[in-house]
This record gives structure tokens, sequence and C-alpha cells, in this order.
């Protein structure tokens, strides 16, 4: 009869086993094994906007996520434990930091020229040296943009012929590699990308979404070659800092691959 509730007990908790002793009289006795069970962290995977299933990662990790809002109140989540997905702000260890959230609405972001200032424009590296009068010319060649929050700006694979400036926000770079992201950059205020499309309008090589709501400044090649007709002046300085900006990346991503290869060597040996 011991070994059949020992067989029913292993088998109904199908945990980390433990062995026991049992002596019934002097010089009787049994031994054998029973499982206890453990406990085993929940693990969750989200649904995000843009169609991508990340994880599994544990609480900690999801909290953190929340924090940066990169997990929103709506944002579906799948939960181990019970085994069904659900919206966030609905998950019981997640309430009290979508709670702490909740306040006054935050200002509407610029949505037209007129709401861009000179001193908007010098938030960006490539702009920072222009007087105000060069920038308030400047911003009649862009095209303001409102990015919410989780929003594709870019598409790897699709072509465009867009540089983008970011004024405020944030946003990632990133690759899709067997379904698993791979973040290349995180990009903030004062931050540019896309520039070699104003040359080749080729497709873009990554992805571009937004991590927070951001406000860019869009200009195109055709917006910049008729910057270059009708205010030369303003295009060269223009074009030495995109360069500059290209030549600063080129060294980067040259040492990267540097230490890449390096690694690679040495883990060969």
């Amino acid at each position: 009869m011991l070994p059949l509730l020992v067989d029913a007990a292993a088998h109904l908790l199908a945990f980390s086993p433990v062995r026991f002793l049992i002596c019934l009289l002097p010089g009787i006795c049994y031994t054998g094994r029973v499982a206890v069970q453990t406990n085993q962290a929940v693990l969750y995977r989200i649904w995000a906007e843009d169609n991508v299933v990340y994880g599994p990662v544990e609480l900690p990790t999801l909290i953190s996520w929340v924090k940066d809002e990169r997990v929103v109140a709506g944002t579906w989540v799948y939960d181990s434990h019970n085994d069904r997905w659900r919206k966030a702000a609905t998950i019981p260890e997640l309430q009290l930091f979508f709670r702490k959230k909740t306040g006054p609405a935050t200002a509407e972001l610029p949505a037209d020229k007129s709401m861009i200032t000179p001193g908007m424009l010098r938030r960006v590296k490539a702009l920072a040296d222009l007087s105000d009068e060069q920038l308030e010319r400047f911003v009649h060649f862009m095209e303001p943009q409102t990015v919410r929050q989780w929003a594709h700006v870019v598409k790897q694979g699709e072509t465009d012929d867009g540089m983008y400036l970011v004024l405020e926000g944030e946003l990632r770079v990133r690759l899709l590699i067997g379904g698993k992201e791979t973040i290349l950059a995180t990009l903030g205020a004062g931050e540019c990308f896309g520039e070699i499309a104003l040359f080749d309008q080729g497709p873009r090589s990554a992805d571009v979404l937004s991590n927070k709501d951001s406000v860019l400044l869009k200009i195109s090649a055709e917006a910049f070659e008729r910057l270059r007709r009708e205010a030369p002046e303003l295009s060269v300085p223009i074009l030495f800092s995109i360069s500059k900006t290209l030549a600063a990346r080129i060294r980067a991503d040259n040492k990267r691959i540097k230490d890449a290869v390096s690694f690679a060597r040495a883990a060969g040996h």
C-alpha cells in the first residue's frame, strides 16, 4: 500500500523528489522518494504593438518594462501560471505601477511648423551651430511628425527618401532575427537617423520604432534638393554636419566589427 501512495504522490506533484525513511518497528524500515512541490517563477510573454511576442521574462523584468512604458495598460500579457492572455492593467502584480502613472494629461506634442522654435531645433546636434535665422529658414523645408508610443517610423526593407531629426521622445533601431528583437541603437532628443536615404533612396536596413511619444522632423530628398537650390549657404553646413555624423558612425561600426572578430578568434583558440 505504501509504494502505491508514494507513486500516486509523485504523479500528482511532478517536482523535486525527496528521499524519506519510515520505520514502523525496530528493524523494519521503508525508504523511498516523494515529490515535493518547488516554487517556480511565473513567466510572462508580451504581445507588443508591432505584433511581435517578446519573452518569456520574469516579473522583475516585466515591471521594469512597465516603468519604461514599453508595456502599457492595454498591452496583452500572457502568464504561465494562469495559462491565459489578459491586459496588463488587470494583472494584480502590475496594477500598483499603473496607478502611479495616472495623473494630469500630458501636454500636446507640437503638430505644425509654427510650434517649432529655433531652441528646439538646436537640440539636434547637426543643427547646433546654425543661427536662429538659419534655423527659422530651415524649418520651412521640414515636415513635423508626431509619433505615438510603439508606432513604426520606418520598416526594414521599405524604401524611403527621408532623414529624421528627433526633437522629443525616444526611439529604438532594431532588427528581427528569428523572431527575436536585437536593438542596434536607442535614439533620444538631438539625434538623427536615415541620412543615407537622402542620397540613395534605398531600402531601410532596420526598423525604427518609438519607445515613447515623440516629435520628429523629416526632410525628404526632394525637399533637400530644393534647399540646396534655394539656400546653398544653408545646405552646406547641414551637409557638413551630416558627413561628420556618418563618419562617427562608420568609425564606431568599424570598432564593433574589430572587437567582434577579435573575440571570435580568441574564442576559437
